[in-house]
């Protein structure tokens, strides 16, 4: 009889070079993360700036921005005014640019250019100084941070531990909260921290088949399930961006078993509280040139005459489902959501 088997499991991201800004190896971090590199073996050199990496090698884009995805750079965050995050923040807290990640639609392909790179910042302390200052500014209201706008800071943090950082210091914060998604399932350093409900970890899920199909190098859907449940029983405020939202023959069936499973995973005590966050599928005509050059066989549909054209600010559109085919992907999934959750909170479809 054949044994089953058995998935892989997703392993922590090795770059397969780093660099270092001299300024940043005079700072603790700096130097605990020269020492890991070291014992991992890696190639390093120095650089002027963390944001002057540049001519990877390679024949083709696809080529080098492959490389480029797979370096580090360790620097000084110098910019220390926080950028706004509304509607789910009011500031972005800044502790790291870029994802290891391949998702082929996401929209990083184009705000970061060409510095696909994954960027870490060793002054932390300076970082969380200027968010106690935000903290303060706005008292007696609450300030929230998001620590995912440009990257997914978990899928880095057994390197730069950063997160941790934040997520005890925040505990403290009568008046500030945290909050961050990700992909990834490497929860384990977060378990045990003294976070006192006050950071919110929201998990990006999707079907099956937008995970294995659009979204490489991240963590698998059955090991994000199994992470969510170990937030929830660590007792982290949970929820979740289901995004993006994306029609496919038997797309149904899919998000039917994505809910029928995490609801089977989370823990009846905490089902009651949870967020849903609901993005469709879009695309700009500059994302799309992107995505075809970068991942030349994507299996991703964008065929500008099937969608509608919504203007954005600026100027700017992008191409979503039509109305009928979005209003159905909207009850349709609000419904399986509020099936399994009764009591679940969607903030929103857009």
């Amino acid at each position: 009889m054949k044994k089953s088997k058995k998935s892989k499991t997703t392993g922590f991201f090795i770059p397969d070079l780093v660099y270092f800004e001299p300024d940043a190896l005079q700072y603790p971090k700096g130097k605990k993360i020269l020492d890991w590199v070291q014992k991992q073996g890696i190639d390093y050199q120095m650089t002027t700036s963390h944001n002057r990496i540049m001519n990877f090698p390679g024949d083709t884009e696809t080529e080098k921005y492959r490389l480029a995805k797979r370096t580090l750079v360790v620097g000084i965050r110098k910019t220390l005014k926080f950028d706004q995050s509304k509607p789910s923040a009011e500031y972005a807290i800044p502790i790291g640019t870029g994802c290891i990640g391949h998702c082929h639609y996401c929209y990083l392909q184009t705000t970061l250019g060409a510095k696909p790179y994954i960027r870490v910042y060793v002054n932390v302390d300076e970082v969380w100084d200027h968010a106690k200052q935000y903290i303060e500014e706005r008292k007696p209201e609450r300030t929230r941070f998001e620590a995912s706008c440009t990257s997914d800071p978990l899928s880095i943090e057994h390197i730069t531990g950063n997160l941790s950082f934040l997520i005890e210091k925040m505990a403290e914060e009568e008046h500030g909260r945290l909050r961050f998604v990700t992909k990834f399932h490497h929860v384990e350093p977060l378990l045990s921290l003294h976070h006192n409900k006050h950071t919110e970890v929201r998990f990006s899920i999707n079907a099956d088949y937008v995970i294995r199909n659009f979204e490489p190098a991240t963590s698998r859907f059955e090991e994000r399930i199994k992470a969510a449940g170990k937030i929830a029983r660590a007792g982290y405020p949970l929820g979740f961006l289901v995004a993006p939202i994306y029609r496919y023959e038997g797309w149904k069936e899919g998000y039917e078993e994505l809910f029928a499973r995490l609801a089977k995973e989370l823990p009846e005590d905490i089902r009651w509280d949870l967020s849903f966050e609901l993005i469709q599928h879009r695309f700009t005509k500059t994302a799309k040139s992107v995505i075809l050059k970068r991942y030349p066989n994507t299996k991703l549909v964008m065929n500008e005459e099937e969608r509608k054209y919504k203007w954005g600010r600026y100027g700017q559109g992008k191409y979503v489902y039509p109305d009928e085919q979005a209003g159905e992907l909207k009850d349709y999934i609000s419904a399986r959501i509020y099936h399994y959750f009764p009591t679940a909170r969607i903030l929103y479809f857009t």
